[in-house]
């Protein structure tokens, strides 16, 4: 919905299933070393604003499936345990990404396969394809890295329509 604001965002009668993504810039694992500032200057209260909101529209819509999406960091804090953990390569894409959903659906079947690494050659570490190809900072790397991979994506549609 990205005509829409979450903030100020009113569910329609009869939704069917929510899918949630609150950005993760404040809650993901990644960016440990930013979180005593983010919580010093209010960014991560802002951004748990955007989770509280997302779980007041799902508890407003009252939808048959709902899943809120982000990757392995603090949001597990106030989120508790999730519903599921994966890897893309869980679901037959070839990379690594932990990623948690928390909510109500029917967990998608599995179709692993070997994730592949790319060998950094100066600093001798392994990268995903994925975050050696989109590593950085600009907006266009972030929406890169946090598109769903297609994989889970079908296994999830199929899943729980």
């Amino acid at each position: 919905m990205p005509d829409y604001d979450v903030l100020t965002y009113e569910p329609p009668e009869n939704v069917y299933g929510i899918l949630a993504a609150p950005p993760c810039t404040d809650f993901a694992s990644s960016g440990a070393q930013y979180w005593a500032a983010k919580d010093a200057d209010g960014r991560t209260i802002q951004s748990m604003a955007i989770v509280v909101r997302c779980l007041s529209i799902i508890a407003k819509a009252k939808p048959e499936f709902w899943a809120l999406e982000n990757p392995v960091g603090r949001l597990r804090r106030w989120m508790g345990d999730p519903t599921l953990k994966f890897n893309p390569c869980d679901y037959g894409d070839p990379y690594t990404k932990k990623t948690y959903l928390w909510g109500r659906f029917r967990i998608p079947e599995t179709h692993p396969v070997e994730p592949i690494f790319i060998q950094d050659a100066v600093r001798g570490r392994k990268y995903s394809p994925v975050h050696w190809h989109t590593g950085g900072s600009s907006a266009r790397t972030k929406e890169l890295r946090s598109m769903t991979p297609p994989g889970f994506a079908q296994a999830f549609f199929k899943a729980n329509q």
